[in-house]
């Protein structure tokens, strides 16, 4: 039986390469060869826990963190920067580490700053907080632009959200129609991170308004409610998303998009197609395995398994 092809589609940038998320996850990236290997990642729905509303949020989130890590991991050896793909203890490993530094960093640094200001009303406080937990994201994201590796990646970013423009528009999946599309996209995961930080405004307000007043209590109600701030974030994203071409919609994605503007560049034709190779194989039903595409002869070579179609054109 044929699966449905999804309304909407998503993804996210590697190391020279993209991951698509469509029918089935697939990451397509540029070797040393200039050949793109494919290769379809096992990515099985968590069931319910992604479908219950202010719950799914942070296991969308956490599912998302797994499958990107193993995409980043292949990509890394593809591409030649690293000589082998990471272990599932490894993965494991450098997503505790990831988490333990966002809990610290988002959540435990910014009360421990706006402490001493000694702000008796709780919204306030939060407020003052929420204002330094985005100028952290925002110095982050601003210093790791600089770095030349990380500037392709976020050409990826912007290619991998054309290419997503492109397939909700219906139009064909090639480089002459996506290239006009822009590179910001309400839907993300950029967009996230600055929603989550409103969020934990009016959730972290909440909480202190219940007692939790002490700096220890501050810091244990931010790394308990982190799950909460995750699940109203992801709501109002989606929400937004559904009403982006209101007014209203356009009001409330404003300052993600313009987030956006730092974690996309607009990508060369190159970047673009793999993009587009990698979205294409993500709604290929048939798809299977992992091949190596030569896009100068258009030739397909099977590494573990030949697809159903040929989608390169």
């Amino acid at each position: 039986m044929s699966k449905e092809k999804p309304k909407t589609v998503g993804g996210q940038a590697v190391i020279e390469g993209v991951m698509m998320k469509g029918v089935n996850t697939v990451v397509a990236v540029k070797r040393s060869d200039g050949k793109i290997a494919v290769k379809k990642i096992n990515d099985d729905s968590w069931g319910i826990w992604e479908k219950i509303p202010f719950i799914r949020g942070i296991f969308v989130l956490i599912h998302s963190m797994i499958i990107g890590m193993g995409a980043l991991s292949y990509s890394a050896k593809v591409s030649g920067e690293d000589e082998e793909e990471l272990t599932t203890k490894d993965m494991v490993f450098a997503i505790l580490i990831a988490v333990v530094v966002a809990t610290l960093g988002f959540g435990v640094l910014p009360v421990l700053v706006t402490k001493p200001f000694h702000i008796e009303s709780e919204f306030l406080f939060a407020l003052i907080e929420g204002l330094i937990r985005a100028f952290l994201v925002l110095a982050y994201i601003w210093a790791i632009s600089f770095m030349k590796d990380i500037k392709r990646v976020f050409q990826y970013h912007g290619a991998e959200h054309k290419s997503v423009y492109t397939y909700e528009n219906g139009e064909p999946l090639d480089v002459t129609h996506a290239k006009k599309y822009t590179t910001l996209h309400p839907r993300c995961g950029t967009s996230f991170l600055i929603i989550t930080v409103f969020a934990s405004v009016v959730v972290f307000a909440i909480s202190g308004g219940l007692g939790w007043n002490s700096t220890i209590e501050k810091i244990i109600s931010r790394i308990v409610l982190l799950p909460v701030v995750a699940g109203v974030a992801y709501e109002f994203q989606r929400f937004t998303a559904k009403i982006i071409n209101t007014k209203i919609g356009k009001i409330l994605a404003y300052p993600g998009l313009m987030l956006q503007k730092l974690t996309t560049k607009e990508p060369d034709d190159e970047q673009l197609k793999i993009a587009l190779v990698s979205l294409n194989y993500a709604l290929d039903e048939n798809f299977e395995g992992e091949i190596v595409l030569d896009l100068a002869t258009n030739t397909i070579t099977p590494v573990t398994a030949i697809p159903g179609t040929t989608l390169t054109k």
